[in-house]
Order: structure tokens, then sequence, then C-alpha cells
């Protein structure tokens, strides 16, 4: 995997399957600015190029704050369009094509698009300190990539409603409750935890986890025969796969089964 981010994102291996990339601007509270767009796309180009990677965890300098949204100074300097990449939109991040799990490993508070780049994450390990909220109508502004829809797929219509229509936050606990978060843990255990589900997911089948990822990313967007179709289109590809004849194999062995991702 080669590192091919800047000094705003920071992209590392963790072992031989696992990525982990960190918003690199604590003294702006981890905001976007043209070089964090720039630096997760190329995150997300590495690790999507990288056959090994089967799982990647995105985390925020810092102990305060996971990412703060947009940088207001980058926007008001006439700079918004570099706040977003032709194919990542927002961050280069938020609608990035992309097959491997993104875990969002929270340290802090998730604000605006911080929330937003939270949200295109699959999985959220947070500490008890971390508050989620979408301020953007306090500022005039509106909550584009990817919140008004992603929020309320991820909480009770009411409580998505309430967050976007007050602009007031969701602590860490209350989010665990409804579901947004994953695991709930003390402040010095996020990585490790985020790890550790990053490591059991990456003992899988790559392949047939990414597969089911597509199928499972497009719950909300198509009807259930669409759906159908897409998990044909799964089976006739993973059939072709040498994961496929390993998983039986290995069972059949009585062994643990070794995956090559192809």
């Amino acid at each position: 995997m080669t590192d091919n981010t800047n000094n705003a994102v920071t992209l590392e291996r963790l072992g031989d399957h696992i990525a982990l990339v960190t918003l690199n601007r604590p003294q702006a509270r981890n905001a976007v600015n043209g070089d964090v767009a720039q630096g997760l796309a190329a995150a997300v180009k590495a690790t999507e190029a990288d056959n090994d990677i089967r799982a990647v965890i995105l985390q925020g300098s810092g102990d305060k704050v996971f990412c703060a949204g947009a940088d207001l100074k980058e926007i008001s300097a006439g700079n918004a369009h570099r706040l977003v990449t032709k194919e990542g939109g927002f961050a280069g991040f938020v609608h990035a094509p992309r097959r491997k799990v993104w875990i969002a490993a929270l340290n802090g508070l998730a604000l605006a698009g911080g929330l937003e780049i939270a949200l295109t994450c699959d999985l959220r390990v947070a500490s008890p300190k971390v508050a989620f909220g979408l301020p953007e109508v306090k500022r005039g502004l509106v909550a584009l990539a990817g919140g008004l829809y992603r929020l309320p797929r991820n909480l009770p219509r009411a409580i998505a409603l309430e967050l976007i229509a007050t602009g007031n936050t969701l602590d860490a606990r209350r989010a665990y409750d409804f579901g947004l978060v994953n695991r709930l843990v003390e402040a010095d255990q996020v990585l490790d935890t985020a790890r550790e589900l990053a490591e059991t997911i990456a003992a899988n089948a790559p392949i047939a986890v990414q597969e089911s990822l597509v199928i499972a990313r497009l719950t909300h967007d198509l009807d259930e025969a669409a759906l159908i179709a897409a998990g044909d289109k799964a089976r006739e590809y993973l059939v072709t796969t040498e994961d496929y004849q390993e998983g039986p194999r290995a069972f059949i062995e009585k062994r643990e089964p070794v995956w090559t991702g192809r």
C-alpha cells in the first residue's frame, strides 16, 4: 500500500490486513480543507487498490474532536470548491465508491460534515464523551453531504428530524442505544476496539464481505426485486473465485481457511 496522502491525512498499516487513516489537523479541530479532501480521496483509492487491505479505521487526531466539518475559514476565503472532489464529494469521501469496510473510531465530537463522514463509514466505535450533531441550520446552511438522508437511516425518524431541525447534539450513550454506535467504550479503548472489529472482519473471506456490503448498502435505494438481482450477480461472481472453493475445503479439512481475495 502506497501512502499517497499528505500531512493533513495520514495512512498507515496496522497488521497484515488493516489500514489506519487519521485526520491530522488537531489545531483546526480536524476540519475539512482542501488538503483533507485530497488526502481522504487518496486514502480511499490506496486502500481500494491494495488487495491485502480488508478493513480501514478512520480516526481524528487529538482527543477533543473527531471532525468539526468544513473549515469555515476556507469557505469564507472563497475556497469551498477545494473541500470536494469530483468522485468523492465532500471531503473526497462521502460519495467515494468503495468496497472495503470503513470503521469510524470516534475520539471526540463529530459535527456537521464530521458527522457526515462518520455516517459514511460502515461501523462506529465511540467513547461516552462523543457527541453527534448537524448544526448547519444554526449557520444558515444545509447538511448536503449525506447527513439529511443517512441520519434518518441510522436513527429513529423523529430523533433524526429533531437533530436536523434543531441543530442540537446527540450524546454517544443515546446514540449507542439507538444503534448509531456499534461499540461504546472508554476513550483509551476506542482505537483498540475498532481494531478488534477490523480484525474480526479481516478474518472472513474478503470478497464475500465486500459483495455482502455492496448489497447491504443498497437496502434503502433499491426495491426487493433489484436487491435479489444484485444477489444473483454477486453469486455469479463468487463462484468464480478461489475463496469460494477455499471456504468449504477448509471446513472439510478441519483447518482455518487461507483467503487470497481472488
